[in-house]
């Protein structure tokens, strides 16, 4: 059930219908912020069981007033989201306050950097994103969902149930692409295999239509090298059962040349299994050097097979640095800790 007008005080919308980073976050955080404040979220894209108002409705919630007597919060992430807030403050006269969160790890055009100008408050999901911007910004980074992320009980029957052999399993989870360096995985795995027999990679998930040569090209060298049966490709999997394979790893590479924030690190970090990332995006903020993980340069195959294989040959290190992982991620990346710092934002905003 939607919140009274007068309790609705955020608004988050959702305006692009395909499954990003940005809507992942929303739907994540929704329904933890709801436990605090009214918010609803409109748009696209978006789940059922998501508080959404419709359009009419929100036209119409501009002209009452919050219970609180505060302004309400219109917290965008994308380019065509500011301008939204911006036709709803100052051209239908509602009284908004204009939060955004910039992801992007590049410099802006000069449209975007209009936009920002004229929000109330910028918010960076990392240190690296916040050097790109030119207006006073508060560094909230990502959390987890962590009782939807936890260690296996039994990895052994999990791999058995996905039918994954080997007793060291190393995972590559997320788009499939030449910019999530799922080529540098696959070569690093076609080195390094041979040499360890006990040893399998799981290439989990979706290429779409753009880069499907891509992911036959990779599929291509894997069977070329004979490791069809230990370079494993099972496809997509619902957001549900992703925590699941997590479970069956006893190692996590990020390996991707470019990226805005990057979650999966932080996923494979509660569940107990440690990190080879690359030193981009959040990746040098999320990942302990020597500690939970091991930090490589993108597109350094070399690296990455020195990295991993440092794991492969020291049970001791793996277990340290997986017990290490787990206690990082509880410690400072719950997904309670940032919608409270967001809420922490609002209120400044509103009191503004």
């Amino acid at each position: 059930m939607l919140p009274l007008d007068p309790d609705i005080e955020i608004i988050t919308p959702n305006l692009n219908r395909r499954l990003s980073g940005v809507t992942s976050t929303i739907v994540r955080l929704v329904p933890v912020q709801a436990k605090t404040v009214g918010i609803v979220s409109f748009g696209i894209g978006l789940p059922a069981f998501l508080p959404r108002i419709p359009f009419q409705r929100l036209l119409s919630l501009g002209y009452t007033k919050t219970r609180s007597g505060s302004p309400r919060i219109w917290h965008a992430r994308r380019n065509i989201e500011m301008l939204l807030g911006l036709f709803l403050k100052h051209i239908l006269r509602h009284p908004y306050k204009l939060v955004f969160t910039s992801a992007s790890q590049r410099n802006h055009s000069t449209y975007t950097k209009f936009l920002i100008r004229q929000m109330d408050h910028v918010i960076a999901t990392s240190s690296a994103t916040a050097k790109y911007l030119e207006v006073d910004n508060s560094v909230i980074l990502h959390g987890i969902p962590l009782d939807d992320f936890a260690p296996a009980e039994d990895i052994s029957a999990l791999r058995v149930a996905k039918n994954i052999p080997g007793n060291f399993v190393i995972g590559c989870f997320g788009r499939i692409r030449k910019q999530q360096g799922t080529d540098v995985f696959v070569d690093a795995m076609i080195n390094l295999l041979p040499r360890h027999k006990d040893a399998t990679a799981v290439i989990m998930g979706r290429a779409t239509q753009s880069h499907a040569n891509f992911l036959q090209q990779q599929k291509s060298k894997v069977a070329a090298a004979g490791l069809e049966n230990r370079i494993l490709f099972p496809g997509e999997v619902p957001v549900d059962e992703i925590s699941h394979w997590y479970k069956t790893l006893s190692l996590f590479v990020a390996p991707q040349r470019w990226e805005g924030f990057g979650l999966t690190p932080l996923e494979a970090m509660a569940c107990a299994v440690p990190v080879v990332a690359t030193t981009v995006g959040a990746f040098p903020e999320l990942v302990m050097k020597d500690e939970t993980g091991a930090l490589i340069e993108p597109g350094n195959v070399s690296q990455m097979v020195n990295a991993i294989e440092l794991y492969i040959n020291d049970d001791k290190l793996t277990r340290q640095h997986a017990k290490n992982a787990l206690a990082h991620v509880h410690a400072n990346f719950r997904i309670e800790r940032e919608a409270a710092q967001i809420l922490e934002v609002y209120n400044s905003v509103q009191k503004a």
